[in-house]
């Protein structure tokens, strides 16, 4: 492909356009796409194309654009010059010239017109695409707690399509409880909390799979919990189960993805020794050693927490879990988040891998213990 304004070429020279580096998009609505996919094609229908998404941003990047006879995709090609893009092409004759020509089709990406529909903004994504989404539906999270920071995870992971979600909680929703944890409601008070939020989750994707377990995690069952969990999220307000949990995570691989609340202030990061190429990653126990020579804070009925809070929080918990399963992005490995909703302020604080620590210190790296705000984490 040269540079110019919007042109058309056959199917032979746009298979030729991809192996050199351009991008495939079908402007095809999404009905149509999803009875007959191209294969390798970037879904965006012409109605949507100004919402060309990242990696369009570079307008000199060689786009082929195709629909069903040539026609959608010649007034795509169009407006995609009139914003600037330098380098587009229409496919004339559209699918038909395309499987004619040879053209791979079909469902290579496993995914049924229900899902393509419904994660439709996701598949535009390069970051994501088809390929993502299956690593999604494949997954499987333990999350602990389902309360004010469990409400907002349960439900981004499941609006996400997470394919299986392991919720631990052993308390059953409360009247008190409804100012924040969003997952639950009236009908539900008295009902136990990992049951409502299997049905919260039911009402908005009924295709993830739910395991509630309606007991405290602790360390005779935190191994089992974590069997075939691709990221374990803590949004538990208890000391030892989030200790236990560190440990069993320190023992699998697993990534932690923690938070902590207190009136208008929170703490996250993700805790895990075993990622990739970060020698001096810490986990939990790095940074907050014992509980022998701390003080419990007080919890959310005596010191209270701003309803919104473990929202913000929560949904940056779900945010790192979504990256960790794509593996995209950059996790908060060795960085602890601070946020202070009453400034509307976010800080960072680095933290290192402890030598001494007594969960990962065996393992190699090393670093000097930092100290932030404890009485949130514990």
């Amino acid at each position: 492909m040269t540079d110019g304004g919007p042109r058309e070429i056959d199917a032979e020279q746009a298979r030729a356009a991809l192996a050199a580096g351009a991008v495939l998009v079908d402007v095809r609505e999404p009905g149509e796409c999803a009875l007959a996919p191209i294969a390798g094609a970037v879904e965006l229908p012409l109605s949507r194309i100004d919402e060309a998404p990242a990696w369009l941003c570079d307008r000199a990047k060689p786009v082929v654009l195709i629909c069903a006879m040539g026609v959608r995709s010649r007034l795509a090609a169009a407006r995609l010059s009139e914003i600037g893009f330098a380098n587009v092409a229409s496919v004339a004759g559209g699918r038909a010239a395309w499987d004619a020509a040879g053209g791979s089709s079909g469902r290579d990406d496993a995914l049924d017109g229900w899902e393509r529909q419904r994660y439709a903004r996701h598949l535009v994504l390069p970051e994501v695409g088809a390929a993502g989404q299956r690593r999604l539906r494949e997954a499987t999270v333990l999350l602990v707690g389902a309360g004010g920071l469990g409400s907002p995870v349960a439900l981004y992971l499941a609006a996400a399509g997470i394919g299986r979600i392991r919720i631990v909680d052993p308390d059953r929703v409360d009247a008190s409880n409804l100012q924040r944890q969003v997952l639950h409601g009236e009908a539900g008070i008295g009902r136990p909390k990992v049951e409502s939020a299997a049905a919260a989750i039911a009402a908005l994707n009924p295709r993830v799979a739910v395991e509630p377990v309606a007991s405290l995690l602790d360390a005779a069952n935190a191994d089992t919990l974590l069997d075939g969990v691709a990221v374990a999220i803590d949004g538990s307000d208890n000391f030892l189960a989030r200790e236990a949990l560190n440990a069993a995570c320190v023992r699998a691989g697993v990534p932690m993805v923690s938070a902590a609340i207190e009136r208008f202030r929170g703490q996250l990061s993700v805790w895990w020794p075993a990622a990739p190429e970060r020698s001096d990653a810490p986990c939990w126990a790095c940074v907050f050693p014992t509980p022998d020579d701390a003080i419990d804070p007080p919890n959310c009925a005596e010191a209270g927490v701003l309803g919104v809070l473990p929202g913000i929080l929560g949904s940056l918990e779900a945010s790192e879990a979504i990256k960790l399963v794509l593996r995209i992005g950059e996790p908060l490995v060795g960085r602890l988040l601070l946020v202070d909703a009453l400034g509307t302020r976010f800080r960072e604080a680095r933290v290192l891998r402890d030598p001494a620590c007594r969960v990962c210190g065996g393992r190699e790296g090393a670093g000097a213990r930092a100290r932030p705000d404890t009485t949130i984490m514990r």
